[in-house]
């Protein structure tokens, strides 16, 4: 199978959720970390895992028996928009077929965090049951990049082609995830928010500031003449990480 081939291939609605079934059972009985559809661990190789086994279903294993060049994995705890990314050389067009590579990471903590609030979570606008289908669907959308990217030389998920890639491969309605981000849960668990004035205690003494932003963590500026950052009225602040159960939000 040629690259340009790669671009043309498409199934039917059955077809897919036939091969996306398998892919998940396969994948559960073959890794180590993951039992079933929560996802509590997971690490690079159930990623390896995951992508032969989309090769071998959706692929023809086009990528363990033709591609001559690299594709590595990781996962992120610092991904806090984005739960897929996709990168490769910048000079893609100038290298040969042994010289691409190209690194597919996932933000774990959307997978972690999966259960954490209790509303539907679609990803790629089709609605997921539970974290494993969540990451399926997630990597279905960066083998979409991956493919583009070998076929073509560049890749966007805002433009015809790639939708027309992910729609033919997988049946995708969208390119965007619904999944519970940092501030969402910190919102609902803790009814913090950013702009909340906030407390918290450090080596026993009370602190007073405001939230800048919320990740895993929040960032809390807390007024100090000596601070490093100044506002537009010239007040001071340092700024402060802090664990959302560690905050304490300061009646109004």
């Amino acid at each position: 199978m040629g690259t340009v081939d790669l671009m043309k291939i498409a199934f039917t609605v059955e077809e897919i959720t036939r091969k996306r079934e398998t892919v998940r059972q396969d994948f559960i009985k073959k890794s180590p970390l993951i039992s079933g559809g929560e996802i509590k661990r997971i690490s690079g190789w159930d990623l390896e895992l995951l992508f032969q086994l989309y090769d071998a279903y959706f692929l023809s294993h086009f990528f363990s028996r033709y591609f001559k060049g690299k594709v590595f994995f990781s996962l992120s705890t610092r991904m806090t928009k984005s739960a897929g990314k996709t990168q490769s050389p910048r000079n893609l067009a100038e290298l040969s077929p042994e010289q691409e590579e190209y690194q597919i990471k996932m933000g774990a903590d959307f997978f972690f965090n999966y259960g954490l609030l209790e509303r539907d979570k679609e990803v790629n606008g089709i609605k997921t049951r539970d974290a494993l289908d969540a990451l399926q669907l997630v990597f279905e959308h960066e083998l979409c990049h991956l493919v583009e990217l070998h076929c073509c030389g560049t890749s966007s998920c805002h433009q015809k082609r790639f939708k027309d890639l992910a729609f033919a491969l997988f049946r995708h309605q969208g390119g965007y995830h619904h999944l519970p981000t940092g501030r969402e849960i910190a919102a609902d668990r803790f009814g913090l928010t950013t702009g909340a004035e906030v407390l918290f205690q450090h080596d026993g003494v009370l602190l007073r500031g405001f939230i800048y932003n919320i990740n895993k963590r929040a960032t809390v500026m807390v007024p100090d003449e000596e601070g490093a950052y100044k506002d537009q009225k010239g007040v001071r602040y340092e700024k402060w990480y802090v664990p959302l159960a560690e905050l304490e939000k300061k009646d109004s």
